[in-house]
């Protein structure tokens, strides 16, 4: 996640049947929601890191940065589990003031950036300005904010990733007011997130409260598949953690 006023612009790809190695050697079935979980909450397997900024702590899966180890570009822990595409997502997490990180879905690993994702991000910042936006990492930057509807339009032709003129989001619906919703997450303290990811239709859920709703048109720039990780960002000491992380496909 990056804070800046740019544009405003997980099925999962393998089934549970055939699922690689890292899935089955993490899974936990919750049989009753159709959930499976993707962190044992005892250890880092089945999952990518670079082996600095990411641990496990009190049973919660952990992204900090200290004076030590400092970022030159945002880092991500990815699951090795396979690449989702049309899923729901769910977990709770808990930032440091002034923190900021993300969930990233349907991306691409960045060419030649060790542990960097690009693509779709569900926002979170320790502040709770951006959390809960859809934000498109290394991408199309902002496509909705906290309480947007917002559809983004096939590219005309005219538009080109070089110069930045990504097809403008265009809004279609208020889900509330972007300050009132702020209120209802929490800060330093555990919250809820829920991702709904069908076809084209993104929803970012926060404590139970729908917050972003995009419907991306764009079949350039948009993606129906990808992997699935949490940030850091670069920026002064911060500290993430994750727990409970459960994925169900669609």
């Amino acid at each position: 996640m990056r804070k800046k006023t740019g544009v405003l612009c997980l099925s999962v790809a393998v089934a549970l049947i055939g699922t690689s190695v890292a899935w089955k050697t993490t899974q936990s079935m919750d049989y009753k929601k159709g959930f499976v979980s993707i962190f044992d909450g005892k250890t880092l397997n089945g999952w990518e890191h670079d082996g600095v900024h990411w641990k496990v702590e009190d049973g919660n899966l952990v992204g900090e940065i200290t004076p030590e180890t400092v970022l030159k570009t945002n880092n991500f822990i990815i699951w090795k589990g396979g690449q989702p595409a049309n899923f729901e997502l769910t977990c709770e997490f808990k930032i440091s003031a002034g923190g900021n990180s993300g969930i990233n879905y349907r991306s691409d690993k960045v060419e030649n950036v060790p542990f960097a994702l690009k693509g779709y991000q569900a926002d979170i910042d320790g502040n709770n300005n951006y959390t809960g936006q859809n934000y498109e990492e290394r991408g199309r930057t902002t496509l909705a904010y906290r309480g947007q509807k917002t559809v983004i339009p096939q590219p005309s032709g005219q538009e080109s990733p070089k110069n930045n003129a990504w097809p403008a989001a265009k809004l279609v619906g208020s889900l509330g007011d972007i300050d009132s919703l702020k209120t209802l997450i929490k800060k330093e303290d555990w919250n809820t997130c829920r991702l709904v990811i069908k076809g084209n239709h993104l929803q970012h859920y926060i404590n139970g409260v729908l917050m972003s709703d995009v419907t991306d048109n764009d079949k350039v720039n948009g993606k129906t598949s990808g992997y699935l990780g949490m940030q850091v960002h670069v920026g002064p000491p911060s500290k993430v953690a994750y727990r409970k992380i459960m994925i169900k496909q669609l």
